[in-house]
């Protein structure tokens, strides 16, 4: 069996000096000094036959080549936190506790149903729940942190491939906003050209933003976007204050105000798939097979809806 070209503990410090930013960070991460580093990274170079570090006067950075040579060794690290944690999961096959990843959203409307659904069955069972953005659950199922996890996506950008999708658990419409003095706020179903006019209301740096982009092109119009909210509540709050209209997914508006009118667009252009998601590879606990169940059960009733 042939040797590893290069030394992994080496290809890992690369990696943390990449994340850190800088030798002495790393050096301080790990209780070392900024020399002993140094010479790792020197003797790495000396395995790889190129520079990967370049160091200047106010700090270092790296190369082209350190910076390709870092993807690897993320792949490693990660890989070696999935053998570490998948181990883990053989020795505890039977074990009392099941771990999920999902998004804030979900986390704050359909996670707590399921939960005491489950809870209802299986009172001894500990589920732990941990909320991220969608790129980090992803990670998170790659490095086998977690057991399940919920993600979304749309028809035109779906869930890549590498991730096995255990369950479609419910499309989700996308709704519009109005404020409740608004013209159509008594109406049930409303046409997006109608609104074309309006200001629009968005979330900064998140893809509500491109699905109000996409859609609005779709319908023949570029939308005014006049504010750009933080969060969810904070779009709520400037709808409410009448200084425009949104959009947003159902389940990011369960909770508002009497002064904010959800009403459903007609045609559902943008409609969200939330799904239940697994590695293939992975080994499935009794708990975890329990949940999956909790899942289906409440997706499928009109717990969904309430």
């Amino acid at each position: 069996m042939s040797s590893a070209p290069y030394n992994v503990d080496r290809l890992l410090l690369l990696l943390l000096v990449y994340r850190t930013g800088s030798l002495s960070a790393a050096a301080d991460e790990l209780a070392l000094s900024t020399s002993a580093v140094s010479q790792q990274m020197s003797k790495l170079e000396r395995e790889v036959g190129l520079p990967l570090v370049v160091r200047h006067p106010k700090g270092m950075r790296l190369t082209d080549a350190g910076i390709k040579l870092c993807a690897h060794a993320m792949t490693i690290d990660n890989a070696l936190a999935a053998a570490k944690n998948d181990m883990a999961a053989f020795a505890q096959l039977d074990r009392g506790e099941v771990r999920i990843a999902t998004f804030p959203t979900f986390a704050a409307s359909i996670m707590p149903k399921v939960l005491l659904h489950f809870h209802d069955l299986h009172p001894d069972i500990e589920v732990t729940v941990k909320s991220y953005r969608l790129d980090r659950i992803a990670e998170a199922l790659e490095r086998r942190e977690v057991d399940l996890a919920t993600l979304w996506d749309y028809p035109w950008a779906p869930i890549s491939a590498d991730i096995p999708v255990q369950t479609t658990l419910v499309q989700e419409p996308t709704m519009l906003l109005l404020p409740a003095t608004h013209r159509l706020a008594r109406r049930r179903i409303v046409e997006l050209e109608e609104v074309a006019s309006d200001p629009w209301i968005t979330r900064s740096s998140h893809p509500v933003a491109s699905v109000l982009s996409r859609i609005c092109r779709d319908a023949g119009f570029e939308p005014r976007v006049v504010f750009e909210a933080y969060d969810y509540p904070e779009l709520l709050g400037m709808v409410a204050a009448g200084l425009g209209v949104a959009i947003a997914p159902r389940l990011a508006v369960r909770s508002h105000g009497p002064d904010v009118k959800v009403v459903a667009l007609r045609g559902n252009p943008a409609p969200r798939r939330i799904l239940l998601a697994k590695l293939a590879e992975r080994v499935q606990s009794p708990a975890t097979l329990a949940l999956v169940r909790s899942f289906r059960a409440v997706s499928g009733s009109k717990e969904w809806r309430s």
